[in-house]
């Protein structure tokens, strides 16, 4: 298999190391990811400057790996049409530090990684450990391994990714796998203000999680309980189930 990896935390992430070590033992390894954090980014591109690419030596393996200056969508798209030489069976992105849970997959640099490789023609997988400190990749990585290999003769549909979250605690500890829908997350959004050395203004953002019930069927439900959360992601946001009564707005010019 040929298998390109990449990330939103940046090439020298200890995830990205130790999914692809793991990786490395069912496939062929391509590394395209980016110079520093893009954390939160999401399906962004970069069309107004030029991207930089640059092959660097990754930790204390032989993998192909390029360091480039845009998004992880970005990552993918140009390690795909540009530096690969030809187009990998299954995009892996991670393993994200942090959860990617719920609504929050709007956001999410790691997500939106994997979505470029399936909008491209690959499998896509998107690997979360929901936690932020104390992190154990090692489970989250064995775990990715299985997965892909489990996924090498299965027909995925083409506008589909499996977004994969890893519960922060001991493999003992870990209670199963779920396969779940996407839970709601929100956020009350306060914004600190601040000045710089200079007088102005600026804002950092400084969200916290406001509590939501979320069914026993949805990711965030199998984190909060330690179970394996894997929900499969579609890029058709049309409300399929509204298109008639919409239509029936008479919205006209």
């Amino acid at each position: 298999m040929k298998i390109l990896i990449t990330n939103d935390d940046g090439i020298g992430a200890e995830g990205i190391y130790k999914l692809a070590c793991e990786l490395s033992k069912v496939g062929e390894i391509f590394i395209g990811a980016p110079d520093r954090q893009r954390s939160a980014t999401g399906h962004g591109i970069t069309m107004h400057e030029p991207l930089r690419a640059r092959k660097v030596t990754f930790f204390d393996t032989d993998f192909e790996a390029w360091s480039i200056s845009g998004t992880p969508a970005d990552c993918v798209k140009l390690s795909i049409e540009s530096l690969m030489d030809k187009r990998p069976d299954i995009v892996v992105s991670g393993i994200n530090n942090g959860p990617n849970l719920g609504t929050d997959v709007l956001y999410s640099g790691t997500v939106s990684a994997a979505m470029e490789g399936v909008l491209l023609g690959s499998k896509g997988i998107a690997m979360s450990l929901a936690g932020f400190k104390n992190l154990d990749y090692a489970y989250a990585a064995e775990f990715a391994r299985k997965l892909v290999e489990n996924l090498r003769d299965k027909d995925i549909p083409e506008d589909t990714l499996l977004n994969v979250n890893i519960p922060n605690c001991s493999e003992e500890n870990i209670k199963g796998v779920e396969i779940t829908n996407l839970g709601v997350r929100k956020y009350k959004s306060s914004y600190t203000e601040r000045i710089d050395p200079r007088g102005e203004r600026y804002f950092w953002l400084e969200g916290e999680i406001v509590p939501v019930e979320n069914g026993g069927d949805t990711d965030i439900h199998a984190i909060e309980n330690h179970v394996v959360s894997v929900t499969p992601l579609h890029f058709d946001l049309t409300k399929n189930s509204l298109i008639d009564e919409v239509k029936n707005w008479n919205i006209s010019i």
